[in-house]
């Protein structure tokens, strides 16, 4: 137990960059104390002292925030960030380098007594307010976007996002997520058939943008193929400077 509870605090160094010491996750990160919480509760609960753990899950919750079932199975090095909101079912299943944002819920679908929420596989992401309902599987490093409702299987490394969840295809979500980082700012977990006409309207951009930098990209290697230089073309097409981006917006 304490070899987990070592790679608990290390892995919050190595995913929120706002950790500056050890003695500051351990008695200011609430994900951590869930976490703490959770270890003792659950061993608690396979020795069958039932109530207790349900007692010690309980305070926990009073104290961070975050709802884990002792019965929720939890790999290493699980990270929660922020972590008001998080409710984990159960009979919940959670792999390795899995990391859940505020809001999350791992729920159920049904009052039947057996297995009845989801299953994680290694490394996957959850973002802030995702709900993730009933005995499905998410395959190791499945994204879930920001909001999602997800009632289906994930494929492993697949990315999911809005109401009910679809997942994007891979030549898709490549091209938005390199125009938006080449904007300055990442569309992650942000989906396009969200009804805010705000994230309609950055969508709208960044897949503009990306349409015509694979127009650009299509003239320039025609032009080669005929034998015009265009080394410097191909240097100004790669240049973005997030600050215009700022300027439009301003």
């Amino acid at each position: 137990m304490l070899d987990e509870l070592r790679e608990d605090i290390r892995v919050v160094f190595d995913r929120d960059p706002a950790a500056r010491s050890t003695w500051e996750v351990v008695t200011c990160y609430p994900g951590f104390h869930a976490i703490l919480f959770h270890r003792v509760s659950h061993r608690l609960w396979q020795s069958g002292l039932k109530w207790l753990a349900r007692l010690l899950s309980h305070f926990g919750r009073w104290i961070t925030g975050i709802e884990i079932h002792p019965g929720a199975t939890i790999g290493w090095r699980f990270f929660i960030d922020h972590g008001m909101g998080v409710v984990i079912g159960e009979t919940s299943v959670i792999g390795d380098d899995c990391t859940l944002y505020h809001g999350v819920t791992l729920g159920g679908t049904s009052w039947s007594k057996g297995k009845r929420h989801p299953t994680l596989g290694n490394g996957v992401v959850i973002g802030a307010g995702a709900k993730v309902l009933g005995p499905i599987a998410l395959g190791d490093g499945a994204r879930v976007g920001s909001n999602a409702v997800v009632v289906r299987d994930l494929p492993t490394g697949s990315t999911a996002v809005g109401i009910p969840a679809r997942i994007l295809d891979e030549e898709s979500k490549v091209a938005r997520e390199q125009a938006a980082e080449r904007m300055g700012f990442s569309a992650y977990a942000i989906s396009a058939d969200m009804n805010d006409p705000v994230v309609k309207a950055i969508h709208g951009i960044v897949d503009h943008t990306a349409h015509i930098d694979g127009c650009i990209a299509y003239i320039l290697e025609e032009l080669e193929k005929l034998g015009v230089k265009v080394e410097d073309e191909r240097a100004t097409a790669d240049k973005f400077d997030p600050e215009y981006l700022n300027k439009i917006v301003d």
